[in-house]
């Protein structure tokens, strides 16, 4: 299984590695901001100890990954799962990269996390390994160098632990803007549980102009029903569409009168799963993806669009709310078939939207209302979105290529101005 995991990270490394590559070919990037591009700037790897509740003292490694500096500091998320390693990390701190930058943020990518089983640990626990890494990883994070955010088994909880543990390094210096994804009394945002979703929502709004149709009556499958897969079917829902399937570990359902979303969310907290839901059939993850239907939405895990099936796949529009759910062959099948797919670094880079707006609240002491910070997002997807859906049109390329060449082009005109230091 380890094996298995470690394979891969190492293929989402080199994907994220080919898209660079085949984006710096079509710009023609000159052979040293290649090299320079190409590679993160710092890998930091710690081991630390930790005292257990029992008395014992574990050690736990943990990492942080962080890209050149050339737009700005640092973003990423902090994540703690048993299969967390350093080319995870790497890979994750790559695509952050160029989230970011094809997002238009003033940030460069970040990604850090520690190998543990969060879920075999008491809060006591996690709270003195989260200080005490965080005291590992302190020298290189700060609000103008690194920014972290949550990720897998990280949440408010744990940003409020780094805060507060970074600070007391400070001479106890508050310091909200050091981190994001935090509780909203420390300097947390309006808007940032939902965002994931929220700007995946608005490119597939922005994806559909642009195919001369509308959301209103279309039809949705969303694969994963998790935070991002839940809020995006309440927002095509409540705009009009009909989502007719939804699946998470245990299983799927499917209705083609649609399924509400509210109702649905409650039965999953009352079961632990959507399975069994009134008024609904049963189906496999296969079965969901290959649904014909105008949206389907892959929510939940990497590789689930292959060359194996990408020409049953009947969907009009793909928006990738998970982190590389379709390989890279599958990627060119259904642009050669006339699918729209809106890759990953795209549809889901509202969650670092809306955490660089926390960011910015934090350095300003001022805070915005949700309606203020859902109109940013807005305006910040929508502009992403044509900025590659242009590019898409003008070089006759996929929109994940037109994506990865949007983003590499910012950062290599940055790092022109820039110049060398020698």
């Amino acid at each position: 299984m380890a094996e298995l995991q470690r394979r891969g990270e190492l293929k989402m490394l080199q994907t994220a590695r080919y898209f660079f590559d085949q984006a710096a070919g079509r710009l023609r990037l000159e052979e040293g901001l290649r090299e320079l591009l190409r590679y993160p700037k710092r890998k930091l790897a710690v081991t630390f100890p930790v005292q257990m509740d029992d008395g014992h003292v574990k050690h736990f490694e943990g990492f942080r990954v962080q890209c050149h500096s050339v737009l700005g500091p640092g973003k990423g998320g902090i994540r703690y799962h048993p299969d967390t390693n350093a080319e995870e990390v790497e890979a994750l701190a790559v695509l952050m990269n160029w989230k970011c930058s094809v997002a238009g943020l003033p940030y460069s990518g970040a990604k850090g996390g520690v190998r543990c089983n969060p879920k075999a640990m008491s809060e006591r626990e996690i709270e003195r390994m989260t200080r005490r890494y965080a005291a590992e990883i302190s020298p290189i994070i700060g609000p103008e160098v690194d920014i972290p955010a949550p990720d897998v088994y990280t949440g408010e909880r744990e940003m409020a632990w780094i805060l507060d543990t970074v600070s007391m390094h400070h001479n106890g210096e508050f310091m909200p803007g050091l981190i994001t994804g935090k509780p909203l009394l420390l300097g947390g945002s309006l808007g940032r549980d939902t965002a994931t979703a929220r700007g995946g929502f608005f490119a597939t709004l922005e994806a559909m102009a642009r195919m001369k149709t509308k959301l209103e009556g279309s039809t949705v499958a969303i694969q994963g029903c998790g935070n991002a897969g839940w809020n995006m079917a309440h927002f095509v829902h409540d705009a009009g569409a009909k989502v007719i399937a939804v699946n998470d570990s245990k299983g799927g359902i499917f209705n083609s009168k649609g399924l509400d979303p509210y109702k649905l969310k409650e039965h999953k907290e009352k079961v632990g799963s959507v399975v069994g839901f009134r008024g609904s059939d049963r189906l496999t993850n296969e079965e969901l993806l290959q649904l014909k239907c105008d949206v389907l939405v892959p929510a939940a895990l990497e590789d689930q669009l292959t060359e194996k099936n990408a020409t049953k796949i009947r969907a009009k529009l793909i928006v990738e709310l998970a982190n590389g759910p379709t390989t890279q062959e599958a990627d060119q099948i259904f642009y050669d078939r006339g699918i729209m797919t809106i890759p990953d670094i795209l549809a889901n880079s509202g969650g670092v939207t809306v955490s660089y707006f926390e960011w910015v609240q934090d350095r300003q002491r001022y805070f915005w209302d949700a309606k203020k910070v859902d109109k940013r997002l807005k305006q910040f997807m929508t502009e992403a979105f044509n900025r590659v859906a242009t590019m898409s049109e003008k070089t006759k390329v996929n929109m994940r290529l037109a994506a990865y060449m949007v983003a590499v082009d910012r950062v290599a005109t940055a790092a022109r101005l820039r110049g060398l230091y020698a």
